[in-house]
């Protein structure tokens, strides 16, 4: 297990995640998760590119940008009231560093002017984990699409799930992740998603279904290393 401080290295994949200053919640309503998502397409690209003020733009669609040049490449990613994680690999030397500090900066920005704030939104800098074996690879894509099961039995690892389908219910209805993508829905949000560039784990959608529930009836053994 790698926790940064850590050397970034192409063709190596990484769990990234980080949560607001003191734990306290960073995304409110459906505005700021759409804000944070299409940051994860925007800033994505070594352009210059100005931070859209979504809420004068109204229904402003990020994915008609054409982006070039692009940072990282993006495996998963999933929202949570007070974190986020993302599964990414650098596209060039430093890609990780830029494209976080991009996305966290223009977040930081949009919160603090939309809730009259000031100061540090989140809990320091970005925090990093190597997924340095293929197990682990495809472990963290249960794992970061599993975490939305926390908000309605925040005690399932322990616990175990009793009503698996109450649980699908609630994920296939959670839409601030790229859950739904490796569904087969189709939306915009899955150009945030390079899935090409990360190994072939789930070739079809009832694939992915299969590990999810798999995990769900493991339940304990779901944690971050």
């Amino acid at each position: 297990m790698s926790v940064r401080p850590i050397t970034f290295s192409e063709g190596e994949f990484y769990h990234i995640y980080n949560r607001g200053n003191s734990k306290q919640r960073i995304f409110h309503d459906g505005h700021d998760h759409m804000y944070f998502t299409n940051l994860l397409y925007l800033m994505n690209t070594h352009e210059r590119r100005q931070v859209y003020d979504l809420k004068k733009l109204g229904h402003f669609n990020a994915y008609d940008i054409e982006r070039k040049n692009v940072l990282v490449s993006i495996g998963a990613y999933c929202l949570m009231p007070n974190h986020f994680h993302i599964l990414m690999t650098e596209k060039e030397e430093g890609g990780i560093s830029k494209f976080m500090q991009k996305v966290s900066t223009a977040y930081a920005m949009y919160y603090n002017n939309k809730y009259e704030r000031t100061g540090g939104l989140f809990e320091g800098k970005f925090k990093a984990q190597h997924a340095d074996d293929d197990r682990y690879l495809k472990y963290l894509f249960s794992y970061i699409h599993l975490n939305p099961v926390k908000l309605i039995d925040p005690q399932w690892k322990e616990r175990g799930i009793r009503n698996k389908k109450a649980v699908l219910t609630h994920l296939k209805g959670y839409a601030h992740s790229s859950y739904l993508d490796y569904l087969g829905e189709q939306r915009l949000q899955a150009l945030i998603l390079s899935v090409t560039d990360f190994p072939r784990y789930f070739p079809h959608p009832d694939t992915f279904s299969s590990e999810i529930f798999s995990w769900l009836s493991y339940g304990n053994g779901l944690k971050n290393r």
